[in-house]
């Protein structure tokens, strides 16, 4: 289950200089804060080679829900916590500080890829820029990679790295932005009463 965590947990200028044609991150910076709402088919590469798939909703800042397919399995972040609900299990949920986690970057209130030893990577590969980010406060907990295509700019992947060095990848489809997506859907408190019965 740490690994599903993994999946989720997701600086000044770049440590290597940027192509000539990745976009800016003031630009990837501004795209990130105009996303409200949002959701997208997904698919996720662990490092051991399986693969999940499911859907997730992001409403900013501060949520995110994953709904695995064919599986009980369900990863929020709500309440400044991620919550890991595995319907095999008659246990609480799993649940960690957002902040301790690089998938705060992503959901900060105010994203700002220009902040001091954010940004380790900034590159552009021939067809999309690739953003490799940490908390510069807890460099210790991973690194996210962010893959975005431009014209419009979209989010289109990102890669945890955790401590240890193993890789885990989520691929989105196409983002549909603007949707109405009410906060109970990010809510662990009402999950964990509706999983209870209550």
């Amino acid at each position: 289950m740490k690994q599903v965590l993994l999946a989720l947990v997701l600086a000044s200028t770049a440590a290597v200089p940027a192509l000539a044609d990745a976009i800016p991150l003031n630009a990837i910076s501004r795209y990130l804060n105009g996303i409200e709402t949002a959701e997208a088919d997904f698919t996720q590469i662990n490092d051991d080679g399986t693969v999940s798939t499911g859907h997730l909703y992001l409403r900013r800042p501060g949520n995110m829900r994953f709904e695995y397919a064919g599986d009980d399995l369900l990863v929020m972040a709500g309440g400044q916590q991620v919550a890991i609900f595995d319907g095999r299990s008659n246990t609480r949920p799993d649940q960690y500080p957002l902040r301790e986690t690089p998938l705060s970057i992503i959901l900060d209130e105010q994203v700002d890829l220009s902040r001091s030893n954010m940004v380790v990577r900034h590159e552009f590969d021939g067809t999309s820029t690739r953003v490799v980010a940490q908390d510069p406060d807890r460099p210790e907990i991973g690194s996210l990679t962010m893959v975005f295509t431009p014209d419009p700019i979209e989010l289109r992947q990102w890669i945890v790295r955790d401590e240890t060095g193993a890789e885990t990848t989520v691929v989105l489809g196409a983002l549909e932005e603007g949707g109405s997506i009410p906060l109970t859907r990010f809510s662990i408190t009402q999950e964990i009463q509706r999983r209870r019965g209550d």
